[in-house]
């Protein structure tokens, strides 16, 4: 849906509330007209952005899929060794998970809620990330920088149940920060492939 910049904060605000209530009340908690009352806006105005709840749940979890697949294409196509590359995207992963982890949580919790297509489309969104993301460390295996024992797809995989679990622990005012759980992280991850600094 076209948006112009004058609206723009009606959809921003639509999504906080949203975000928000998700959080204390559940996906199936919260109703559309709560979410509105929160805003301060009408049900018109909230369908003129999203057609639906499972609309603003897709946009919750897909605006921190964008901005992480926006950030892992620099990464991954910047200068440095494949090692550096890998490091910084395991690192910058868990970060923005840490510091978007509402958004995560909500999503995780409710996906399998979503409408089927919906469901399809978030796998398809996400799956494109892992590829990604995966193409690094094949990359590594084919140099012969990184371990080849396991399959890609499997490291890919071990990887992500972890980024994924984080909600289940982290907390911002816990001993350590996003990044640095997302340092620790990306050490495993090298250190598991043979190119890690742990213990050096």
């Amino acid at each position: 849906m076209a948006q112009d910049q004058a609206s723009e904060p009606v959809r921003r605000r639509l999504l906080a509330e949203a975000t928000r209530l998700f959080a204390e009340r559940g996906f199936e908690g919260t109703s559309v007209q709560e979410i509105v009352i929160a805003a301060g806006v009408t049900k018109g105005a909230m369908y003129h952005y999203f057609d639906s709840k499972d609309d603003l749940l897709h946009e919750i979890y897909g605006r921190v899929l964008r901005m992480q697949m926006d950030r892992l294409a620099a990464i991954a196509d910047g200068t440095g060794s494949v090692t550096e590359r890998l490091r910084a995207a395991a690192a910058d992963v868990v970060e923005t998970t840490a510091e978007n982890l509402d958004d995560s949580k909500i999503f995780f919790r409710s996906m399998h809620l979503l409408a089927p297509e919906t469901q399809k489309s978030v796998r398809a969104e996400r799956r494109r990330y892992h590829e990604r993301f995966r193409d690094l460390v094949t990359e590594g295996q084919r140099q012969g920088v990184f371990r080849d024992q396991v399959p890609a797809d499997l490291v890919v995989d071990y990887f992500f149940g972890s980024v994924h679990h984080l909600g289940t622990w982290y907390h911002a005012d816990g001993p350590l920060s996003g990044a640095q759980v997302g340092e620790h992280f990306a050490d495993l991850l090298l250190t598991s492939l043979g190119a890690g600094q742990i213990g050096e």
